[in-house]
């Protein structure tokens, strides 16, 4: 007889709902960030977003809700930039000095950002050696540096300006309540932005 899951898969619904319930008492920081944003863009700044392999794939997930749309169709772009879809810079960067990845990103905001724009680093650990070289190029520039991370915010917490950090430590859990964060965020930006 095939053993069942049951048990285990509704622990596991439960769980991410608990995390995401958890929030509620957050609404504030989620808010905060998207006036940050939104302040960002009526100057005609940028967010530039990064992260690595599930967290890659929210940065770009972040940039095309902002660039094209969320909800409303109908509406201005929003400058934003995923910085881990650029394979070939990061890649030539690593080769030709000889080093792994860890500043591809710093290279990123290097050549694009701009004093008062949004860096948008997210790392489930905190810990992405990356993402941390991109916040400390970006401290130099000048950039409002916001990390959306797990319980404990990492190394990148030292050098964020506002941190969101998901009360878990159980990656699945931190990446589910990440995208319910980032959908929440651009829900905002537009409400705010075009009504």
């Amino acid at each position: 007889m095939e053993k069942s899951y049951d048990k285990y898969l509704k622990e596991c619904i439960n769980d991410s709902a608990r995390v995401k319930y958890n929030l509620c008492g957050r609404v504030d920081e989620i808010e905060e960030i998207a006036d940050k944003i939104v302040d960002c863009s009526k100057r005609r700044g940028k967010i530039l977003i990064c992260g690595n392999g599930g967290s890659a794939a929210d940065s770009q997930h972040i940039a095309t809700e902002l660039v094209n749309m969320y909800k409303i169709s109908n509406r201005s772009a929003i400058a934003a930039l995923a910085l881990p879809t650029d394979i070939v810079q990061s890649t030539a960067w690593a080769n030709d000095h000889g080093c792994s990845a860890e500043y591809a990103f710093a290279r990123q905001v290097e050549a694009y950002a701009r004093e008062g724009d949004i860096l948008w680093g997210i790392s489930t650990s905190g810990n992405a050696q990356n993402v941390y070289r991109a916040f400390e190029k970006g401290k130099e520039i000048g950039t409002f540096n916001f990390a959306l991370t797990g319980e404990g915010g990492g190394k990148i917490k030292s050098l964020a300006d506002l941190c969101f950090e998901i009360p878990s430590r159980d990656t699945p859990r931190i990446q589910e309540a990440h995208e319910l964060v980032y959908h929440l965020v651009c829900d905002l930006i537009e409400k705010k932005l075009f009504g």
